[in-house]
């Protein structure tokens, strides 16, 4: 009996961890750590640093969650998502966005009363700005829905440095545009390989609206877009010569498959190219960090 009890708490939990979109959090609490530990020389707060994690974090998941509430419908019929906790009846969808209401909530107060009031009204209009502006609206009527609806998901390099700074300052901005560019080549690519599955659900992602080779040449412009713009650090002096010869093998390692995938030669380049995309994105965030610090530690040894 007692076994039986345990597994069904585990279930739950795993089932509303799930909810959060833990990979997808992760990688937006890397960038905003990222804009935080560059929007000083040396070491932020440890206060700051965790109470601004912790409600940026629980920002993102809330908007991860109020996404499963809305699109429950259109996650049961794609074969990506189906297995997804509101569609195998997991957990209700009151529960789920009293889950979702309940974090966001506590994002709020974490981020007024322990970071600044400024980190939290960005925080805010960006989980608005997914949560509601894409998931509710921009999702279901443009193709272009990817590329305005991106701006919520660059903002946590922002996020993160205005935790630190208390202003926003234009070199947080080229982190945000980092991340923009990077995000129509990224989605786009899975859009492809998940082409038909978008257009049985009526979704009008780009691949649907205007055809393959279209979108394959919208991720080569934006591909090459995205290349000139991680050079941009540099140019404005953000970052070194670590992060500039980094970011330009990155990049080139980008356009190779972007390349690949607008002569259309490998069925596999859409997932392989949006593999890619995300361990770029990582990478590239690494290496400013990398080349932040990488100063101050030769100085040790001078």
């Amino acid at each position: 009996m007692a076994t039986t009890v345990l597994k069904t708490a585990q279930a739950s939990w795993r089932e509303y961890l799930a909810l959060c979109k833990p990979n997808v959090v992760a990688l937006i609490m890397f960038t905003a750590l990222v804009g935080m530990l560059l929007a000083t020389p040396g070491m932020v707060a440890f206060d700051t640093l965790a109470f601004g994690m912790l409600g940026i974090g629980l920002a993102a998941a809330s908007a991860a969650a109020i996404n499963h509430v809305v699109d429950q419908r259109i996650d049961a019929a794609m074969r990506r998502t189906r297995r997804r906790p509101l569609p195998q009846g997991a957990i209700s969808s009151r529960d789920a966005l009293s889950f979702a209401l309940t974090i966001g909530l506590s994002s709020m107060l974490i981020l007024v009363m322990w970071v600044n009031l400024l980190t939290a009204v960005l925080t805010f209009l960006s989980l608005i700005g997914y949560a509601v502006v894409y998931t509710m609206y921009l999702k279901r009527a443009t193709p272009q829905n990817i590329v305005i609806g991106g701006a919520a998901g660059a903002a946590p390099p922002v996020l993160g440095w205005a935790a630190v700074t208390g202003s926003v300052d234009p070199a947080a901005l080229l982190l945000f545009l980092i991340i923009f560019a990077w995000t129509p080549p990224h989605f786009w690519a899975l859009a492809l390989y998940r082409a038909e599955e978008y257009r049985k659900v009526d979704m009008p992602m780009l691949p649907v609206t205007h055809g393959a080779d279209f979108t394959r040449l919208q991720i080569l412009l934006y591909t090459l877009l995205l290349l000139l713009i991680s050079l941009l650090p540099y140019g404005y002096g953000l970052s070194g010569g670590v992060y500039l010869g980094g970011a330009l093998v990155l990049g080139l390692g980008f356009l190779f498959y972007a390349v690949r995938l607008y002569r259309n030669d490998d069925a596999r380049m859409p997932m392989r190219t949006f593999g890619y995309s995300i361990t770029y994105l990582m990478a590239l965030f690494g290496l400013l960090l990398v080349d932040h610090y990488v100063p101050n530690l030769m100085s040790l040894f001078a």
